[in-house]
């Protein structure tokens, strides 16, 4: 019997037995909330369709899988675990269908903001990985008719398999810390030199009456598009600013990616003996997931209209091979009540 298969047994028996804890002690049991389960991502320009289930559909040539569900409200005050899971379909027992790194995510789309990004990631080279990310932030988006969206970046067909869950955990209303407003605000894949205002971007906010605290999540990752220098291997200056004011300076970067080597099958070893998954890069690792930076703009975000402006500095241009350098960027608001 597979790994695979006795952890689910595993998982299966673990929450029979924490439901039964649950039923006895009165109080309320987790729900698991499965979105993709085993599906299939792929790129085939002419059908996306082609590995499409009842449930789950394909997009962009199949690289993104989309699924729209109702989500009952919980009832009760609860921690959310987002856990995806990717894995490279096998060419044989030598190989694999793909074996680069992919950035990837899984999203969330609701009316009138842009896609908001649950976990972000990049695929390991040709490796399975698995992650865990406290999700209880988007709490308020994540009940009532939600569309989600699985994404890896691959070129073949087929690519990868993708698991996505939503864990709800209950917990003490002392313990509890759920926001009031959640808003999804940028969503960028191909943010250039070229793009509209070279990387600069401003846009338009109102924050609710009531909000008395207001946390910017920010999320960003930087690629190149022939694997070398800016913007993978070059850090840049992030700029944010609200109504022409600079709020937050950063720089993405990564420089514990040897710790991932495990995960990475197909990385390449140089001639100097590094090996390519080690390497520091602008915010990630192959085959980690990216975590949001939280920048409290309560002091500068109150009650009302505002205008957010993002920017990165000194993006790589595109070159006579035509090669440039680009960042994947996202960023929500969340807010609280005084």
């Amino acid at each position: 019997m597979s790994t695979r298969v006795l952890g689910v047994l595993a998982l299966a028996a673990a929450g029979a037995c924490t439901a039964a804890a649950h039923a006895q002690s009165g109080t309320p049991e987790p729900k698991t909330v499965h979105v993709f389960y085993d599906n299939v991502i792929h790129y085939t320009p002419a059908d996306s369709s082609k590995y499409d289930t009842p449930l789950v559909r394909g997009a962009s040539g199949g690289r993104v899988l989309t699924r729209r569900l109702d989500i009952a409200p919980p009832g009760h005050p609860v921690r959310i675990i987002a856990q995806v899971a990717t894995r490279p379909i096998p060419v044989d027992a030598e190989t694999v269908q793909d074996k680069w790194d992919r950035a990837g995510n899984v999203r969330l789309r609701r009316p009138g903001m842009a896609d908001i990004e649950i976990v972000k990631f990049v695929t390991a080279y040709g490796g399975e990985t698995a992650h865990e990310v406290d999700v209880s932030a988007l709490a308020p988006l994540l009940t009532g008719d939600c569309t989600f969206l699985g994404f890896v970046d691959t070129w073949t067909s087929p690519g990868w398999k993708m698991d996505l869950s939503l864990l709800f955990l209950p917990v003490a209303a002392a313990d509890a810390d759920a926001p009031a407003w959640v808003s999804g605000l940028l969503y960028a894949e191909n943010v250039t030199a070229a793009s509209p205002g070279a990387g600069d971007t401003t846009l338009a906010v109102v924050v609710p009456p009531g909000m008395g605290r207001v946390v910017m999540h920010y999320l960003a990752s930087g690629h190149c598009t022939d694997g070398r220098g800016a913007d993978e291997f070059e850090t840049k200056d992030h700029v944010i600013t609200v109504d022409g004011r600079e709020v937050a300076r950063l720089r993405p970067w990564r420089d514990d990616c040897r710790q991932f080597r495990a995960v990475n099958p197909y990385c390449r070893r140089w001639s100097d003996g590094s090996w390519s998954a080690d390497y520091s890069r602008s915010g990630w690792c192959p085959g980690d997931k990216v975590l949001p930076v939280e920048i409290d703009l309560g002091e500068y975000l109150t009650p009302g209209p505002h205008r957010i402006g993002f920017a990165v500095a000194g993006i790589r241009p595109r070159d006579d091979a035509g090669h440039y350098g680009y960042w994947r960027l996202s960023s929500r608001l969340v807010g609280w009540r005084d």
